[in-house]
Formats: C-alpha cells, structure tokens, sequence
C-alpha cells in the first residue's frame, strides 16, 4: 500500500511511528528514513532503540538553518538510500518521513519522490510523511490522512516539550 500522512496539524510522524509498530507487531521488518530532522536527539530514537525497527536520521535539520545546497544534498542522498532500499527486498514497510516537505521545501522534486512509486514492489508498503503532499501524491496512494490544525500549544506561547514535539 502506498500511506500518505499530511496536512497542518500535528501528529504526521507519529502516525507513521504508530503505523511501524503495527507492521513490526505483524511480523513485518521496517525502515525508517527521515528527510529533514538531523542529528537532534527525539523520544521516538530512544523508544526505537529498544526495537529491532531501524531509524536513520539523513537531513540536516531545520532548512532555514545552513546551507540550503548542503541540504539539498543531503536529501538527494536520502532519495538514494530509498531508491536502493525499496528494490532491496529486505523491508515490509519503508517510511519517508518529511519526504513531502523536501518536495515543496525544493530540496528533492515531485517526479523524483513520484519515481519511488514506479520502483515500488507490490508487497512493500511505502508511508510518505510531511505537510503539503502533492496532488499526484494524494492521487497514486491507496490511503491519505490529512492532520487538521485546529490549536496548539505554540499558539500560547507554550515552547515544544519533550515526548510531545520531539
């Protein structure tokens, strides 16, 4: 199945985080790769250490932070490592976090995410994360949820809090 998770509000990542322990639970082997979120330390890297579902941090971080070539790179090394790993065989489920926001960030583009659909075996599920999923996207996935911002707590003022934000 090809998932896609978008839309404003909050819960995208954790939907998919959610959606991996499912498939692990069902006896599946899953991969994470995160587009944007770097070297930064989360909940969700500590809780996955304590399970054999692997997580790879590729990008660089915020993209209003650095060099935006350097992070370009980077995600077109992410867009690498996805390419080999979902011809590999070796995966039940394969995460693309943020991958929509590199799209519409400029970082990767529409016909080289929309790629990863033509090489995708038809038993790996493909999950594809991050707001502002494109059209074409929306149009070739066999499930779409749209997370609808409605408050946060930012809008108080209220900082990110550990094991809710990251």
């Amino acid at each position: 199945m090809i998932i896609v998770y978008t839309g404003d509000g909050k819960g995208k990542t954790t939907a998919a985080l959610g959606l991996a322990l499912r498939c692990f639970g069902g006896g599946g082997k899953v991969l994470i790769l995160q587009f944007i979120k770097g070297s930064q330390n989360s909940g969700e890297l500590e809780a996955l250490k304590l399970l054999p579902i692997e997580i790879r941090q590729c990008g660089l971080g915020f993209t209003n932070q650095g060099d935006f070539s350097t992070h370009k790179a980077a995600a077109l090394e992410t867009l690498k490592i996805a390419q080999d790993e979902i011809i590999s065989g070796k995966w039940t489920m394969i995460i693309l976090d943020e991958i929509n926001y590199a799209v519409k960030g400029g970082l990767i583009s529409e016909s080289e995410m929309l790629n990863l659909l033509e090489i995708c075996p038809p038993d790996l599920h493909l999950v594809f994360t991050g707001r502002a999923a494109s059209e074409k996207l929306i149009e070739a996935a066999d499930l779409v949820t749209e997370m609808k911002l409605i408050k946060h707590p930012y809008q108080r003022g209220i900082p990110a809090q550990r094991g809710i934000e990251f």
